[in-house]
């Protein structure tokens, strides 16, 4: 037999958090399901990173965000969504990853979950709320040497890089802002990008920061440059026809990342193939499949940077209004 519920909820971020408590405020009963820990997407964050909002644009469930800061940091995020759980009595059911979602056979929709990693769980309910997110799935270039082991999609923290070799590729906020850590902390840093300039969206106090880093030599710049190759010591790009081999001790791609498809396809929700958007109603996110509804970057596909934690906190009430209404 499986469980019984009114709304089934993908993801505790904070997007997947404020569907869970607009559910619980309205009396529906709920249950949360996170394949890791909560508000996972954030311990991929870099470890000192700082947010370009400030924190009452970060709040949920109208639970005060309060930081000595004008913009709140990655561990006081943390602290505080936690603090909104705890708050809250959410049902958060965490290390718990969906590994099934299908139509149930008399209506709603069933969700199979591995507990504790093997105990399998299958829950039901009219209506499936998925927040699972886009951070957890880069953009992958498809370059030999991509999977080497000192090549990562997340940036960390620059200390063990003192002294050594690094090269950065992207072009955006996540390259720009491990780019001047590394090279604070002691690294020497190479930064790759296809484009002939950083990207229009990077922080108005990161720009001058990074350009003013490239027109000393401090970071090392290859603009309209291409990667060809990563080998364990090296990564070889192609910049003007011209190949050029930069040394290479850690290998950071910050390229961005998509959510992904794999609910859509159990459920049968349509998406394009090229950015990875799928269809949905603009004022419910409910999705062309009645009763699945979305929230949070998962909306964005490639293009999830439109969706904020600022913007993307509003889903988890709308869609709970439309739920509760039917």
């Amino acid at each position: 037999m499986s469980d019984l519920f009114d709304v089934l909820i993908i993801g505790a971020g904070p997007a997947g958090l404020a569907a869970a408590i607009a559910a619980k405020a309205r009396g529906l009963s709920y249950v949360v399901l996170e394949k890791g820990a909560l508000v996972n997407s954030l311990l991929h964050y870099p470890s000192d990173m700082v947010f370009f909002t400030t924190p009452e644009l970060m709040e949920i469930g109208e639970l005060p965000f309060v930081s000595p800061h004008e913009k709140p940091n990655r561990l006081e995020a943390l602290r505080y969504y936690r603090r909104v759980t705890d708050r809250f009595s959410l049902d958060v059911r965490l290390g718990e990853p969906v590994t099934g979602l299908a139509h149930a056979p008399h209506g709603g929709f069933e969700v199979v979950s591995q507990a504790g990693g093997r105990e399998t769980r299958s829950r039901q309910a009219p209506f499936v709320v998925v927040a699972s997110g886009a951070y957890d799935f880069p953009n992958r270039l498809g370059v030999r040497g991509e999977d080497l082991p000192h090549v990562s999609h997340y940036y960390t923290e620059p200390y063990s890089f003192f002294d050594r070799d690094v090269v950065i590729v992207g072009g955006r906020n996540s390259a720009a802002e491990a780019a001047l850590d590394l090279f604070r902390g002691g690294a020497r840093v190479s930064l790759v990008h296809r484009g002939a300039e950083m990207g229009s969206t990077l922080k108005y106090w990161v720009r001058p920061d990074i350009e003013n880093r490239f027109k000393a030599g401090e970071v090392k710049a290859y603009f309209n440059a291409l990667i060809n190759k990563i080998t364990p010591s090296t990564v070889e790009i192609v910049q003007a026809g011209t190949p050029i081999t930069l040394r290479a001790e850690q290998v950071f791609l910050l390229t961005g990342y998509h959510s992904s498809t794999r609910f859509f396809e159990q459920l049968g929700v349509k998406w394009d193939g090229d950015t990875l958007r799928p269809q949905y109603n603009t004022e419910t996110y409910e999705t062309n499949v009645p009763g699945v509804y979305l929230a949070g970057s998962i909306v964005g596909g490639r293009f999830n940077a439109e969706v904020f934690i600022e913007n993307g906190r509003f889903h988890g009430e709308t869609v709970v209004k439309a739920i509760a209404s039917k």
